[in-house]
């Protein structure tokens, strides 16, 4: 993005340096990452981050006018709801790809949304690892509005424990230590107090819930929620309370917002940094160009069930026809030079949403393969994750 910033990291880079730099992580954490960690950080240019920025905040402020124009028309399964919404999520992540514009800049295109937490504590903790084993050029930051790590890690607090005791507390997660983001967990617990939970260790006492430290039965009182409802449907490990009761919990965010904030509002998003989204069920007939659209399922996470490659007989054979969308696609601009051609990425925006929304930190996620996703750059390197550095 910045040829002789990229040139020197490129020229710099050792194996050796970055094995080490994994290994430090891995220690700490005192088990394997499970997810790959890209061999570079991306840095942006001034103008390409404004672009950024811009399209991240265009987007967030579409999500707040629709969420409050359009509270009641945003649909999820019935099976799904759980009481006690409230009027927001606490968390918001945009995701952009880096596609080519007109005039051969860069320029941000919407791909993804989520009302739900992304690796918040990791991706303070691989910015302090980063700059321990290479070297950043001055006046670069992963941090937006002013922020750094222990403000970041301050405001974090802030928002997610509150007036609460730490004890009280909890990350509610389907069996945390077998998640691929158990080190997002292991850091929340060291940088918040947070701890992790599994949700068959939660009692329940009419609508109350606890669990047990040391042997002590412990209120909870707030719950960070990570749980995906439609892997709890299909894991082993049951809740040993019931979602849907009127539980006297604060939930952080609420399990509604998973599905109200995604793919579900796509096609009511209209910007220059959004491709045409539409409801399948809303077509009166496909469009033309089929093969210049990927279909998505609403209700399914980390990319399952979307296809990329469709076809008319492919859209026929849909019964559930409201549950999916077609995306336009985009085509991702070649952006990171490495030793074995240009990787293409995307980009989370990671925004708080207290009394306002704040921008605060973002995931930078590297591609070599047809999509972005472990199961398209398997035996690729220099993909995986990592974090944008910006002036």
């Amino acid at each position: 993005m910045i040829p002789e910033i990229r040139e020197k990291f490129n020229s710099c880079f050792k194996q050796e340096n970055f094995n080490k730099f994994i290994n430090n992580i891995q220690k700490v954490i005192r088990r394997d990452i499970d997810f790959r960690i890209c061999e570079t950080p991306l840095f942006l240019d001034t103008k390409t981050t404004d672009s950024l920025i811009n399209a991240a905040n265009d987007i967030a402020d579409q999500v707040k006018q629709i969420i409050s124009d359009d509270f009641a028309d945003i649909k999820i399964p019935e099976k799904y709801i759980v009481p006690n919404e409230g009027k927001h999520p606490l968390f918001l992540q945009i995701d952009f790809a880096l596609t080519l514009g007109n005039s051969n800049d860069f320029l941000p295109q919407l791909i993804e949304l989520q009302g739900f937490p992304s690796l918040y504590n990791f991706q303070a903790f691989i910015d302090q690892k980063i700059r321990e084993y290479f070297e950043i050029p001055s006046g670069f930051r992963s941090y937006f509005n002013d922020l750094n790590y222990n403000s970041y890690i301050e405001l974090l607090k802030t928002v997610m424990i509150g007036e609460h005791e730490p004890e009280n507390v909890i990350l509610l997660e389907i069996n945390p230590k077998g998640q691929k983001t158990w080190i997002d967990f292991f850091l929340a617990e060291k940088q918040l107090g947070i701890k992790s939970i599994c949700i068959s260790d939660v009692m329940q006492r009419g609508n109350n819930l606890f669990y047990k430290k040391d042997n002590i039965e412990v209120p909870i009182e707030r719950i960070y929620n990570r749980v995906i409802f439609d892997e709890l449907e299909t894991s082993p490990v049951k809740p040993s309370f019931n979602f849907y009761d009127d539980l006297n919990v604060e939930w952080l965010s609420h399990p509604n917002w998973f599905f109200k904030i995604s793919k579900n509002i796509l096609p009511m998003i209209r910007s220059k940094y959004s491709p045409q989204s539409i409801y399948l069920n809303e077509l009166n007939e496909y469009p033309e160009n089929l093969s210049e659209y990927v279909l998505k399922p609403l209700y399914s996470f980390a990319g399952s069930g979307v296809k990329i490659d469709i076809t008319k007989e492919l859209l026929d054979g849909i019964s559930n026809k409201q549950n999916y969308i077609l995306q336009k696609k985009v085509e991702y601009a070649p952006v990171i030079k490495t030793p074995d051609g240009y990787s293409k990425t995307e980009i989370r925006m990671m925004y708080l949403w207290k009394d306002k929304q704040i921008l605060v930190n973002n995931l930078l996620r590297v591609s070599k393969g047809k999509m972005i996703g472990v199961d398209y750059n398997k035996n690729k390197t220099w993909v995986g994750a990592n974090i944008v550095y910006h002036r």
